[in-house]
């Protein structure tokens, strides 16, 4: 690495020193492919962003939340570590993320940080979804539509302020229960199914899942 003269203003001598500090580190390391990339300290060893808009789970949310703030991002915006990310999700897979049926499992197995939330990739993985005819899946999409319409009435608002408990608009709240509808008549539940209820079933669901 080239030394910084004394010319050179103060935040690039700090950038060179941190980008060498990145270099020593890599080298060091165990895999084979970080030590490759000791020679490109300022490139990121694993590019994982996806070349599509995908949807964004948050992973933790607050736990007074009826339901996750889940949302389409635009590939040209890098996901953090804070999120999870899952790419070419359709409107279809949007509605079962967006359902008190994902919700219902999502309580019972995700983790905590105090009461909130704390998602995780075997959260979905591990979520029982039979083979849903494409009747099932247009209808879940269009219920699914409806929730990012009601959301576009709310060009201002952030997600954080549509799912409040106390600010979540009507309007948004009228396009959830109809996704909750459609999910729950899509895995043979009652409306009126409480997350007891639900739980209940997906864990039978789960148990004849994993016995094939």
């Amino acid at each position: 690495m080239n030394s910084v003269s004394c010319s050179e203003p103060l935040w690039f001598a700090f950038f060179v020193q941190g980008l060498e500090k990145i270099r020593k580190i890599r080298l060091k390391s165990k895999t084979a492919s970080v030590v490759e990339a000791a020679n490109m300290p300022y490139a990121f060893t694993q590019n994982r962003q996806p070349e599509t808009d995908y949807l964004v789970i948050p992973r933790t949310s607050s736990g007074k939340r009826e339901y996750l703030p889940i949302g389409y991002e635009s590939k040209d915006v890098i996901a953090s570590d804070a999120v999870i990310i899952l790419p070419n999700a359709n409107h279809f897979i949007f509605g079962l993320l967006n359902s008190s049926v994902h919700n219902a499992w999502m309580k019972c197995v995700c983790g905590r940080l105090k009461s909130d939330y704390r998602y995780s990739n075997a959260i979905f993985t591990n979520f029982p979804r039979p083979v849903f005819d494409e009747h099932i899946q247009n209808k879940i999409a269009q219920t699914a539509e409806a929730i990012l319409d009601a959301r576009a009435l709310f060009p201002n608002s952030s997600l954080a302020t549509l799912y409040a408990p106390l600010t979540m608009p009507v309007e948004l709240r009228k396009a959830h229960k109809a996704n909750d509808r459609a999910v729950l008549a899509a895995y043979g539940l009652k409306g009126s199914s409480t997350d007891t209820d639900i739980a209940q079933h997906l864990f039978e669901m789960y148990e004849k899942l994993i016995r094939k």
